[in-house]
């Protein structure tokens, strides 16, 4: 960051003025800044989040504060996270084009992009909440997964440009830290920002917190995420970080990004579908939601085959970087080695992805950060049902990780729980 201009947060009052002479912005919006509208929408936890309409059109400006929102000044984070966002989209777009919002500005002083607005498309957390059942989702979010993980690997990139780019987002180091510690640790044990549904969930929380076995789990998969730099991360993949309409998928805010383990981002991204999951019981009031669990389960099984085949196929016709080389194996007729390791490769995905996907779920119940797929539920009582059930999951996918073996058997198993758990 540089110290050329002093940070000021934007406000609907003032960012017109502030932004009115940006050529990007005049080109999208218009001339006449004073007639631009501005409405604030930002509900995430971390950034001030603008709609700015003029004359030609609409845009999304977007700032970082210098502290989580969610918590207040008592928690400062720095400015630069909105550099690693637009690095991370830049990346992004060019590894899976058409999959993120186009950018149109950034200032690196003011942490401040400018980007695409995307209509009429909505959160996708929102639209499984209200029961939609999108067509596409399964297999956009399987093949911007393979392509960004793969593209961002040792995998497809030179050793110089991975070295570099590792490099530089090794600096997110405050945006890991939150990880580190919201998803591996705090949830097992009584952490200050905690918070879960109680009364109802007390007795098996407390028995998450006094289970060895998982608690040594969660520390093995921490261990992964913080020195397995195998890839670019999104680092925050899940249902509220996509935007969708019936026709169309696009990834949000990867301002979490980082060289991590390819495992993580797809562990991550399916335990939010597992989550809306057994949080449907929850969201009957018009109607029986059995078709919309039974399209949930096929959307983890479409997002894992679509990420294998097209991880393997990029395999095969992209793998041009340090590991694996074609010299050892293709170049010598060894075709069999070469798919030997892939199968090596993505059965170490399999069992880690797992494992993520399990304390992903019990950070989103018994951590700081929890989604509205619960949270909108009202009634205390059968909250807490639907919460018990992904924890006794989380617990399962984290702990026998290593002797799962197909999505078919933990599909099972789910439905098994949503019709025998009571609280």
């Amino acid at each position: 960051m540089t110290d050329t201009k002093p940070f000021v947060a934007l406000c609907p009052e003032t960012l017109p003025q502030r932004l009115g002479g940006l050529a990007a912005l005049i080109e999208k919006l218009g001339e006449n800044h004073g007639s631009w509208r501005v409405k604030e929408v930002g509900d995430g936890n971390l950034n001030l989040v603008f709609i700015v309409e003029g004359e030609r059109g609409k845009v999304i400006v977007k700032q970082a504060l210098p502290y989580v929102r969610l918590v207040g000044e008592s928690w400062p984070l720095p400015l630069k996270r909105s550099y690693f966002e637009y690095h991370a989209l830049m990346r992004q777009s060019d590894r899976d084009p058409g999959m993120v919002p186009e950018i149109f500005h950034f200032d690196v002083d003011q942490a401040i992009i400018v980007m695409e607005f995307l209509s009429p498309h909505i959160i996708l957390r929102r639209a499984l909440i209200e029961g939609q059942r999108l067509p596409r989702i399964g297999r956009d979010l399987g093949l911007f997964a393979a392509r960004t993980l793969f593209r961002g690997s040792d995998l497809a990139m030179t050793a110089r440009e991975r070295k570099q780019d590792l490099a530089l987002f090794s600096d997110n180091v405050e945006l890991c830290d939150i990880t580190e510690n919201l998803v591996f640790s705090d949830p097992y044990f009584e952490a200050p920002l905690n918070r879960h549904t109680s009364p109802q969930l007390d007795g098996i929380v407390a028995e998450l917190r006094a289970d060895r076995d998982l608690k040594v789990e969660a520390q093995k998969l921490k261990h992964l995420f913080a020195t397995k730099a195998e890839t670019l991360l999104h680092g925050d993949l899940h249902t509220g970080s996509v935007m969708v309409t019936m026709d169309e998928t696009r990834v949000i805010d990867p301002e979490f990004a980082f060289y991590g383990p390819i495992a993580f981002d797809v562990g991550m991204m399916i335990a939010n579908f597992w989550m809306s999951y057994f949080s449907q019981a929850g969201h009957e009031q018009n109607g029986n939601r059995e078709a919309m669990r039974d399209y949930l389960l096929n959307v983890i099984e479409t997002i894992w085959a679509t990420f294998c085949e097209e991880f393997s196929d990029l395999w095969r016709s992209e793998r041009n970087g340090i590991l694996y080389q074609r010299s050892l194996f293709e170049d010598r007729g060894d075709l069999l080695g070469a798919e030997q390791a892939l199968d090596h490769v993505l059965h170490e995905i399999w069992t880690d992805m797992l494992g993520f996907a399990g304390v992903e779920i019990h950070r989103r119940i018994l951590g700081l950060a929890h989604n509205a797929d619960f949270e909108t539920i009202a009634d205390l009582d059968l909250r807490a049902r639907c919460e018990c059930m992904a924890l006794k999951l989380g617990r399962h996918l984290a702990v026998n990780r290593r002797h799962i073996h197909s999505l078919a058997e933990i599909n099972s198993l789910a439905k098994r729980l949503e019709k025998e758990t009571v609280i």
